[in-house]
């Protein structure tokens, strides 16, 4: 049985609120019938405007007639050249609409192509930039080598006394020393970072024997800038599963940050907090916070929350985000909670070693 007859024999009835009931025939699938039967010479134009003004009539009286309806009413058409006409139009649509449907996947398909070059090259700009940043930071290594031995024999006054202005100048220089070390050894880990090759080794610690230094370092900070320093470590800590060389770096990272960010006479609190399978670790500050909607913007590499920071603060972005990556590799990963204006809370959970 043809398409058109099955519809016909089977007759959907449509009931809504403000029109009346219909019954929808195949011809409801098909647009501007009048004009297609036109076209075909199976109906004249004056035929056509008849069947119109029928229809117009019709629904003055409340009863909705479909223009097939219509012309089959005032026999303007035989059945059978409907039929054939509104199967003629449907598989036209058919044909149209899968043309339509090929040409939309192919548009996807080249979409799909471009973004997928678009990311390799994406991948190959963030190789070479990794690539720079390792070159460049292993070919600072050596002159600064140089320049913190001189400096070291400076101090020692091995190349002779200094007055208190040279010796204030030397102090000035070991300090900034200092400060492009660390740099270019973050510059390195980013390197690294940056080529997925963090090399995590992770092994039962004591957390207490590697918090010794930490906290030390931490209390020198806090001191130079004049902060508070506190710490509220319970004096038994299970031990837990960790890199032995890359906690501490996170920690000092997280701590750095609350130092940077809190103003002369604020707070810097860290503490652990044991659970039944976990060890909690966090930092607190009294800084200047964090909008919670830029929170994941501050673990982005090289990135700082506004320009402003960046000449207040300085620093290149990379800490935390390295830092959340090693803590991602530790199986955990990093909570803020920080408002603007009242201080930020970092906190992060190593498992707790079964030995």
């Amino acid at each position: 049985m043809a398409l058109s007859a099955i519809l016909a024999e089977k007759k959907i009835k449509i009931q809504t609120g403000m029109l009346p009931e219909l019954n929808l025939s195949p011809e409801v699938l098909v647009p501007r019938l009048g004009d297609y039967l036109v076209e075909r010479e199976l109906l004249s134009p004056d035929e056509l405007i008849q069947a119109l003004a029928y229809q117009n009539k019709m629904r003055d009286t409340g009863e909705t007639k479909l223009i097939g309806q219509a012309l089959l009413e005032l026999n303007l058409i035989s059945r059978e050249a409907l039929d054939q006409a509104v199967t003629e139009q449907i598989l036209q649509l058919q044909l149209a609409l899968q043309r339509a449907n090929e040409e939309l996947e192919a548009r996807v398909l080249e979409r799909t192509l471009e973004l997928e070059q678009a990311l390799n090259r994406l991948a190959e700009m963030n190789q070479l930039k990794s690539n720079f940043v390792s070159n460049v930071s292993h070919e600072l290594r050596t002159p600064l080598t140089h320049l913190k031995g001189y400096i070291e024999l400076l101090e020692d006054e091995a190349l002779g006394d200094l007055t208190p202005q040279q010796a204030d100048a030397v102090r000035v220089m070991k300090k900034a020393e200092g400060r492009l070390g660390n740099l270019i050894e973050d510059l390195i880990q980013f390197a690294a970072y940056s080529r997925g090759s963090l090399d995590v080794q992770m092994n039962p610690l004591n957390l207490l024997d590697i918090l010794k230094d930490v906290l030390e370092k931490a209390q020198y900070r806090c001191d130079e800038k004049g902060l508070t320093f506190q710490s509220k470590i319970p004096p038994s800590v299970p031990p837990v599963i960790a890199d032995v060389q890359k906690l501490p770096w996170v920690l000092l990272q997280m701590i750095d940050n609350a130092v940077k960010f809190t103003p002369k006479g604020g707070n810097v609190q860290f503490g652990v907090i044991p659970t039944d399978r976990l060890v909690k670790l966090y930092i607190y500050d009294t800084g200047i916070g964090i909008a919670p909607e830029k929170v994941d913007e501050i673990f982005e590499p090289f990135h700082q929350l506004d320009s402003s920071s960046t000449r207040r603060y300085g620093g290149t972005g990379m800490g935390l985000a390295m830092a959340r990556q090693i803590v991602t590799e530790h199986g955990s990963d990093i909570s803020v909670r920080a408002k603007e204006g009242e201080g930020s809370y970092f906190e992060f959970a190593l498992s707790i070693a079964d030995i």
